[in-house]
């Protein structure tokens, strides 16, 4: 029986601990105090420690450190598991500081930093758009003189779309830098690409791609961040073009960046200009917006579950085998709410297969053999939220 320490700053995982404990480990958890209430499956978990955050995704390392030597006295921790973006390098600090197998610092880095992730990536020869670190000021305007405007100003350690600003001109970007003062060596800035995203979910094992699920953002995270639309994604068409480019795409990203075992989660965009495909960004995790339940109505895989199991048989010395995958169509499309308890009356059709339950939430995963219709019930069921039950955060 091995023994797994998951951490994860927020509520999330409940899969990944039913399947890794009904595999026959015993499973600690570390998360923040201000997820005490959330209904964390305690029946399969051995026992959870809470602690309060420097900041959101923030940990105390000193602190964190000393209360793992104080459990490993008792103990014998085997495997560290990161389950959110914000905990891969405290993660990683911790296996380096105990010597425990697994991603370390450097690894961790280009999963998490998306300025690592850019030059890893470029020095692979894959393509990324224009890109600048923020440390040096001839540089930067070097950048500005070579690429076009506009531009992305990113945070370097955010997930999803928090904190990207969006510049019109290299006079913009220098008042953005300006305004960030000392904090600028914390973000990157990069070429703005008009074009389609799709995101890669993938299952890697013993440096292989075991499974891939190519999908297509059809309203992106920066547009529900910054614009207070609507969220949707669906499942790419199989066999076609897209998928196949996509596919290996992903496959020389996860060579290029280390990956041995884990799921990951990764961005690209397919530029209106040239039609090309670029690297956006990656994480070693499986990914959030509950695209992991659209991925498993279409391909019959739960990415938490297998993710555990391939945890398990490396710590095991075991061979992974990956469960034969289902060829069908899904669809997600999530929003708040301005109510607490949606009314899901008018979404009745037999496709429907997922309703969100969070409060102040609203969203359906469909499921259908053709993707046209997939498409048709999101466009119609798009309309009848942002009627009748859209709400929208203030932007920043």
């Amino acid at each position: 029986m091995a023994t797994f320490l998951c951490i994860s700053c927020e509520f999330k995982g409940t899969d990944f601990f039913k399947y890794c404990k009904e595999a026959g480990n015993k499973v600690f958890l570390v998360t923040a105090k201000d997820t005490e209430k959330d209904a964390w499956p305690r029946e399969y978990l051995d026992d959870i420690f809470f602690m309060e955050e420097v900041e959101h995704g923030s940990w105390n390392m000193e602190h964190f450190v000393a209360g793992m030597a104080y459990l490993m006295r008792t103990h014998k921790i085997d495997k560290i598991v990161a389950l959110d973006d914000f905990d891969v390098e405290e993660a990683a600090e911790l296996r380096e500081h105990f010597r425990l197998p697994g991603m370390g610092q450097t690894t961790a880095r280009h999963f998490r930093d998306k300025l690592a992730m850019r030059i890893k990536a470029q020095k692979a020869g894959l393509k990324v758009p224009g890109f600048s670190a923020l440390f040096n000021d001839m540089e930067i305007n070097e950048f500005t003189q070579q690429v076009s405007a506009p531009y992305m100003v990113k945070p370097r350690f955010e997930a999803a779309a928090k904190g990207i600003r969006k510049v019109q001109s290299a006079e913009e970007l220098w008042d953005v830098l300006n305004e960030l003062g000392e904090k600028r060596h914390n973000y990157l800035v990069e070429q703005f690409r008009p074009g389609i995203i799709y995101h890669v979910d993938a299952l890697s094992f013993e440096g292989k791609v075991m499974f891939t699920r190519v999908s297509e953002y059809l309203s992106t995270p920066w547009d529900v961040a910054h614009g207070g639309g609507i969220f949707r994604s669906v499942i790419s068409e199989y066999g076609s073009d897209d998928e196949s480019s996509l596919t290996k795409f992903n496959v020389d990203v996860m060579d290029a960046f280390g990956m041995q075992y884990s799921a990951s989660h990764t961005e690209f965009i397919k530029s209106d200009e040239d039609g090309q495909f670029y690297f956006l960004e990656t994480s070693s995790r499986v990914g959030g917006a509950n695209l992991a339940e659209m991925v498993e109505v279409a391909s019959g895989i739960n990415l938490w579950g297998e993710w555990a199991k391939i945890e398990t048989a490396v710590i095991n010395g075991e061979k992974y085998k990956l469960p034969r995958a289902k060829k069908e169509y899904a669809g997600i499309i999530t929003s708040l709410s301005r109510f607490k308890e949606p009314d899901y009356t008018d979404f009745k059709e037999s496709e429907v297969v997922w309703r969100n339950d969070k409060e102040y939430h609203i969203g359906l995963i469909v499921k259908s053999k053709s993707r046209a219709r997939i498409l048709e019930l999101l466009d119609k069921y798009t309309a009848i939220i942002q009627r009748d039950f859209h709400a929208a955060l203030p932007n920043d």
